[in-house]
């Protein structure tokens, strides 16, 4: 089993990442293998809504997308973890999911996987952020479990989440919780 960790955050080392590194190392202790992406650096152009993902299932802009929604694909799940940019998700992380919806070609290949949405912000946004990428997974037909409140956080400068000690902790129980419903839907 394989689970990614997608940081949507323009900054590396960041508190997006931070987060995400957390949940990931949850997982990792209920002995699945993990991988962390950073959007980071990576050119992921916006759907410009062709159309041809639909005929042929395959898009037709050529840039890092291919790369990270291939390791989706092939993961049992995955967590997308943003930092809150004017009220909404990074423009790197709404990129990326719009491409994964029309990329289908007629396939849902995230049907029944696992997952669910990180969230940091400096103080507001994080709700309409957190239903933002939840309505990904829905319309995906994933399975995302709970915690023990809403997976977000709150830290601007690099490190300052962590001062969130809520939101630390709620990380924490998302990451052992994903883990046990991965084992669960895989034995």
């Amino acid at each position: 089993m394989k689970i990614l960790g997608i940081v949507g955050s323009p900054r590396l080392g960041g508190n997006t990442e931070t987060l995400t590194r957390i949940a990931l190392e949850e997982v990792s202790k209920e002995g699945i293998e993990t991988e962390l992406i950073s959007l980071a650096g990576k050119k992921i152009t916006p759907c410009d809504a062709c159309g041809s993902c639909r005929t042929t299932g395959v898009c037709h802009i050529q840039d890092d997308f291919q790369e990270v929604y291939g390791k989706m694909v092939e993961s049992d799940g995955f967590i997308l973890a943003t930092p809150v940019w004017f009220g909404g998700a990074t423009p790197q992380m709404v990129s990326l999911i719009s491409r994964c919806y029309l990329s289908r070609g007629g396939k849902n290949p995230f049907e029944n996987k696992v997952g669910g949405p990180i969230v940091v912000a400096r103080r507001a946004g994080k709700n309409f952020t957190f239903a933002q990428l939840m309505f990904f997974y829905m319309i995906h037909g994933m399975i995302v479990p709970g915690s023990t409140y809403w997976n977000v956080a709150i830290g601007r400068e690099k490190g300052e989440v962590m001062n969130d000690e809520e939101g630390v902790r709620t990380i924490r129980n998302f990451g052992r919780k994903l883990a046990w419903l991965a084992k669960k839907l895989n034995t």
